[in-house]
């Protein structure tokens, strides 16, 4: 495998091989411990297996009941009304009859998430508005600086994916329901919850209830990776039973297949171990953190998800990391930099039983601090550190160092969007990036009194409170600490370093040191037309463009119900 496991990487339409891929080439017919796909690995149970198996015949020999009849089950089963729910063959497809169906000309989505959620309207020609989560801020994702972000762009359709894919990170249910008010005037508002009933942050943290009531909100789920059934490719959308019928009436008579329907049909004997495994999946994040966490020059990110979003210490480059883990411990990780916003710098670790954590930190250890063979990408002396692996994203957030402006999020509170909270003061929360001048060699509008195409371009395209045609000077870069004495590599088959007993660190957000921000021009009113970059940004052609081919997606989850079952969150029992 170690003469092919780079053209094996290359050649996937996927961010990575699939397993059946990986069990061939190893030549021994099993595959390497899996750290990559985010899956369920206490679910179904070995009992639940054996019956799917003493079934097989049947099940792949005949079709399935319909659509409607599976989703009238799982209905049952989530307390949700059949009327506001649409079934999918995995959210995929969801995703793809959402953008067909209802975005018009332009979504605004966070970045780094989930790729369908950025290849997807761009394949259907609509401008994508990227938000860059900072790294400064530990990729948190502030709602009201979000919302700013949109109503300057006039983007007609908002994503926000809670927990977010790939960092975990979590946002109340309060703040979400908010957010999803104050954008009650845009065409669509979806919230992907497809890693919601792996959090433990809140007792009921699913918008399932409040999505039903609105005309613009939907829900999207997935069950696979909640039930460790990747394979079968189901998952469900709710909403308004408009919104909802519209979609359901354009999916195939039979778009679910006969495995889908027999794990539906079984789960109501199963809510208790389902439950558990939620339970079991929470206790090994908080532990695979911790002992990630005494990796020297790691930096573990806070996660409500069943993955764990890592930083590589100083040096280490993760297409190095990810190739020698595979080769010579036979464990997948995903490596993040095919994922706009993200970089090779970046690996996102599935949640695993700790007899396999034990094995990746110890595979960790050798490749990191055992040898340097390969792995000798240099820091930025300057700066953040910030890097996205995207040209046009690094732009968008280097105008200030990752600082971002004092009070933007404030004034666009003020300036139209009641209902939604302002942003925490300077040093509490994710500061908002500043779009920085497209320069004359990416083939971007220039900022201005025009835009290239006719089209005045707001004044929130500049950075500060000089005139128009002289642009600001960025913050003063802050110097990059140096990193941690690299330690002597632990022996094969000896102790692991003791673990931490505190939470993972979170790296802390830049000082402000910008200049004063200018106040906050009014939101701009309608859409804005599709391939107009606004607030001197780009279009997501432009972006496109300087990504090259081949950008990768990554899959999604959701679930719940009676008695033994847990509520739509997958917390707690349902009454």
């Amino acid at each position: 495998m170690a003469d092919n496991v780079t053209s094996l990487f290359r050649s996937t339409a996927a961010h990575s091989p699939s397993m059946a891929a990986l069990t061939r080439e190893g030549g021994d017919g099993a595959g390497p411990v899996d750290f990559c796909i985010p899956c369920n690995p206490y679910f179904p149970t070995p009992a639940m297996f054996e019956e799917m198996a003493s079934r097989l015949r049947d099940i792949i020999r005949y079709y399935p009941s319909s659509a409607d009849t599976i989703t009238a089950e799982l209905c049952d089963l989530l307390q949700l009304p059949p009327q506001c729910v649409a079934m999918g063959n995995g959210s995929t497809e969801l995703i793809t009859w959402i953008d067909h169906l209802l975005v018009r000309e332009s979504l605004a989505i966070p970045v780094p998430t989930f790729g369908r959620w950025t290849d997807q309207p761009m394949e259907t020609g609509k401008r994508v508005d990227m938000f860059p989560l900072q790294e400064a801020g530990g990729f948190a994702l502030d709602l009201a600086q979000y919302a700013e972000f949109i109503r300057s762009r006039g983007t007609r359709v908002a994503v926000v994916c809670n927990p977010n894919n790939p960092d975990g990170g979590f946002l109340p249910k309060h703040t979400v329901v908010q957010f999803m008010d104050a954008m009650a005037d845009l065409d669509l508002v979806v919230i992907d919850e497809s890693f919601l009933e792996f959090a433990d942050a809140e007792a009921d943290p699913s918008v399932v209830q409040e999505a039903m009531l609105r005309p613009n909100v939907v829900v999207l789920r997935s069950l696979g990776k909640n039930f460790g059934l990747h394979g079968i490719r189901f998952g469900y959308l709710v909403a308004n039973p408009a919104l909802a019928g519209r979609v359901r009436s354009m999916l195939p008579k039979w778009n679910l297949n006969s495995f889908a329907e027999h794990v539906v049909f079984m789960l109501k004997e199963h809510g208790a171990e389902y439950a558990q495994s939620l339970q079991q999946v929470r206790r090994d994040r908080l532990d695979m953190a911790t002992q990630l966490a005494t990796l020297p020059g790691l930096t573990v990110y806070p996660s409500q998800g069943n993955f764990l979003f890592v930083r590589l210490p100083v040096g280490a480059e993760g297409t190095v990391v990810r190739d020698r883990m595979l080769t010579e411990h036979r464990i997948l990780v995903r490596e993040c930099g095919n994922k706009i916003g993200s970089s090779s710098r970046f690996l996102r670790l599935v949640v695993r039983p700790q007899v396999d954590v034990r094995r990746l930190v110890s595979g960790l250890e050798q490749v990191l601090y055992g040898t340097r063979r390969g792995a000798a990408v240099p820091e930025l002396g300057t700066g953040t550190g910030y890097s996205s692996g995207t040209a046009a994203v690094d732009r968008l957030v280097s105008a200030t160092n990752g600082a971002g402006m004092q009070g933007l999020a404030a004034q666009a509170v003020g300036a139209g969007m009641p209902g939604l909270a302002a942003a925490p003061a300077v040093g509490a929360g994710m500061p908002m990036p500043a779009v920085a001048q497209a320069g004359p060699s990416n083939g971007a509008a220039q900022a201005g009194p025009s835009n290239g195409a006719g089209m005045p371009m707001p004044a929130a395209a500049q950075l500060g409170p000089q005139p128009l045609a002289a642009p600001p000077q960025p913050p003063a870069p802050a110097p990059v600490p140096a990193p941690a004495p690299m330690p002597a590599p632990a022996p094969m088959g000896g102790p692991l370093p003791t673990p931490m007993t505190g939470p993972a660190p979170v790296p802390a957000p830049t000082p402000m040191t910008g200049p004063a921000p200018v106040p906050a021009p009014a939101p701009m009113t309608g859409p804005t037309p599709p391939g107009v970059p606004a607030r001197g940004g780009l279009t997501a052609a432009q972006v496109r463009g300087t990504t090259g081919p081949g950008l990768a997606p990554a899959p999604a989850s959701g679930w719940p119900s009676a008695q033994n079952w847990p509520n739509a969150a997958g917390m707690g029992q349902a009454g």
